[in-house]
């Protein structure tokens, strides 16, 4: 599923205008990505929790042609899935 499949889900099920669902959908995302920008963690209960992993730079190895390259400090998202969403997916129709 895409973010147009989504979108799509949205405006069938709530019955709401393609602009209106992409609103919602939009809204949604920013303040997810607002809050991690933050340094703050999200969490939906039954779905799981993103939060911002840092990571130190290092030096770090081409591996074509050998050579070491610094590799900047970086933060990465990590998405940790929740209990009810693992019991969900795992369960056998």
């Amino acid at each position: 599923m895409n973010r147009s499949d989504l979108i799509g889900v949205l405006k069938r099920e709530l019955n709401l205008s393609r602009k209106d669902a992409e609103k919602v959908i939009h809204v949604f995302f920013d303040s997810i990505i607002n809050t991690l920008r933050k340094g703050e963690r999200v969490e939906i209960r039954g779905f799981g929790s993103f939060t911002v992993n840092s990571y130190k730079p290092y030096v770090g190895r081409n591996p074509k042609t050998g050579t070491q390259i610094e590799v900047p400090a970086k933060k990465l998202p990590f998405f940790k899935v929740g209990k009810e969403l693992k019991e969900r997916v795992d369960t056998q129709n």
